[in-house]
């Protein structure tokens, strides 16, 4: 980006910052749900699963966290679709702005909230027992992939706020996003699902985020998870990007 983008770009983010923060019920919205999922499967489910591992809070917490942000991306959408019907969009491309820069402010304000969002997650994790021997490289090494992910999904939700035509339509798409976990090997190992289930579970992109960031937790070798969760959600950013990108200049054409 050039100096002019980024200058924008932050001028974007700061707005769509204080919309957040006068509206703090989203963030909080956005942490309950996953912490009610941590709590039920921990304290309800967890004596009856059989994860290979004694603290099923560890297993949790990657799974938590990606569903945290899969809900969060929801409001993107909506706060877009809003910006949109809003015809805020028309008043800021009368001025001498980089065009972009309207949709990256969105984009970033998700990484911003979601990240407040991972850290509660995490602290209600260590009250309920969460432990990690991760050193400083293997949480940057988690702190990036969750970065990249919901970059990935962000630009996915900009994509609904953009081509949707009630808000119900622009938060809708992250529903089939927050019950891919449960796909997946978040809650327990896909070794034990049937056949097909299995064969999906393993070959979708959340188990991989989710292997890579439970190994880095336990300083484990990641071994190829990692490279295909980044390679996952470098594919979904790129491609994402690409047709929101295309549907932002048919809008505003």
């Amino acid at each position: 980006m050039s100096a002019h983008v980024l200058s924008n770009t932050g001028v974007m983010l700061g707005r769509s910052i204080r919309h957040v923060t006068r509206s703090m019920d989203t963030i909080i919205t956005v942490t309950i749900m996953p912490i009610a999922f941590m709590l039920l499967f921990r304290y309800v489910f967890g004596g009856a699963i059989q994860a290979g591992t004694g603290n099923y809070t560890n297993y949790l917490m990657p799974g938590i966290l990606l569903i945290a942000i899969a809900s969060g991306i929801s409001y993107t959408g909506f706060r877009l679709f809003n910006d949109m019907q809003s015809g805020i969009f028309e008043r800021f491309h009368s001025m001498p702005i980089a065009r972009s820069a309207v949709l990256w402010g969105h984009v970033l304000t998700s990484v911003v909230s979601n990240a407040i969002s991972a850290v509660v997650i995490v602290a209600v994790g260590l009250l309920m027992g969460f432990r990690t021997s991760a050193g400083v490289l293997a949480w940057l090494a988690v702190a990036g992939i969750l970065v990249l992910f919901t970059l990935s999904l962000t630009w996915v939700a900009m994509i609904a706020g953009l081509a949707a035509s009630s808000t119900d339509g622009a938060t809708a798409f992250s529903y089939p996003l927050i019950f891919l976990p449960f796909l997946s090997s978040a809650f327990v190992p896909t070794a034990t699902m049937p056949g097909p289930v299995r064969a999906f579970a393993e070959n979708q992109p959340v188990t991989s985020i989710v292997n890579a960031i439970r190994a880095l937790f336990d300083q484990q070798p990641v071994g190829n998870d990692i490279w295909i969760a980044l390679g996952w959600c470098a594919g979904i950013l790129v491609v994402a990007y690409a047709f929101a990108m295309r549907v932002y200049r048919r809008k505003i054409a």
